[in-house]
């Protein structure tokens, strides 16, 4: 029996270690890797990329957009973890509970785009809301979210872990000037028709996120309030297992959220918090950013893609020559 073949074109950054380690033990799969001399050999690549069966990419935009544009094995299928063509046409989103049917279409897709660690949170509490009617599609959104400093790749990790790490920022705000990429992702997939205001933060902690929406229930749909929202966040995610959301109960009893809570898996809380007095809700979304903010992610929507194409045949048998695992 051969086994599919994953080629993980930008293995040493934060996204593909980690999805090396989800993968490792694997005994469905194999993985290939290129040898250190040839990560930056245009022909290895392209090489690797048009062999293997699916291609994860933890590139820069660019250099997934060079990637893609490499490839002329009509059979290789992509998983691009890069924020390049989260809204392109013709590719499909990879937020496998986003919607009804959306695992099925990953399952079935030629070209998937992995999500942004921050629009996760954003278009998990979102879309279900702006879907059901109940989130006027114009409604003005601040997302306000804080990761930890591994969101930043490998230079905010030096920042925060090299030699200066002791002059790194406790906690810094950035994008400043409101043109965050994942402003029209989260647009986009969240279904909105008013471009949302993004503000991002990174916390002095490796990983872990906080993504919080701040709603006034008199801007909602009519009739709309705190058991409403929770409701059909509920019902939405009802039977997901990478997606919880807590009851109300817990979220009465909430006094914080720890944006580490759920580091190492690929699970994500939402939760509904309120003051009926002021007619006021927050919403949050709690998860690693390293996890179904990407790698974790990446690996569900892998097995997602691996389940359609045990049913057909594999292309070509012969590995490039590089490193396969």
């Amino acid at each position: 029996m051969r086994y599919p073949l994953v080629f993980i074109d930008g293995d040493q950054g934060t996204t593909g270690l980690q999805i090396h380690e989800r993968l490792r033990g694997r005994d469905d799969l194999r993985v290939l890797t290129l040898p250190a001399g040839q990560r930056k050999d245009a022909r290895a690549r392209a090489d690797a990329i048009n062999g293997c069966d699916i291609a994860i990419l933890c590139l820069p935009d660019a250099a997934a957009r060079e990637a893609v544009a490499s490839i002329v094995n009509p059979n290789v299928r992509v998983i691009d973890a890069s924020s390049a063509h989260r809204t392109t046409p013709g590719w499909t989103y990879g937020f496998p509970e986003m919607n009804a049917g959306q695992a099925q279409r990953i399952a079935g897709a030629q070209r998937v785009s992995n999500p942004g660690c921050y629009p996760t949170g954003a278009i998990g509490l979102l879309n279900p809301l702006a879907q059901a009617g109940l989130l006027p599609v114009y409604y003005p959104l601040a997302i306000h979210a804080v990761s930890g400093y591994s969101g930043g790749g490998r230079s905010a990790v030096e920042t925060y872990e090299g030699p200066q790490a002791q002059n790194a920022l406790p906690f810094q705000v950035y994008g400043l000037g409101l043109a965050h990429k994942h402003a029209p992702e989260i647009q986009q997939h969240a279904g909105l028709a008013r471009r949302p205001i993004f503000v991002p933060a990174y916390g002095a902690f490796r990983q872990g996120i906080v993504v919080t929406v701040p709603l006034q229930l008199d801007l909602l749909a009519p009739g709309t309030d705190i058991e409403t929202l929770h409701a059909c966040l509920s019902a939405h995610y009802a039977g997901a297992p990478h997606v919880q959301v807590m009851s109300l109960a817990e979220s009465a009893d909430a006094t914080r959220l720890d944006p580490q809570a759920l580091n190492g898996t690929n699970d994500m809380r939402l939760g509904v918090f309120g003051s009926r007095e002021h007619g006021h809700v927050l919403l949050a979304a709690v998860f690693d950013n390293l996890g179904k903010g990407a790698s974790g992610a990446a690996v569900q929507n892998l097995d997602l893609m691996l389940g359609a194409t045990a049913k057909t045949a594999h292309h070509g048998s012969d590995v490039p020559a590089a490193q396969a695992a």
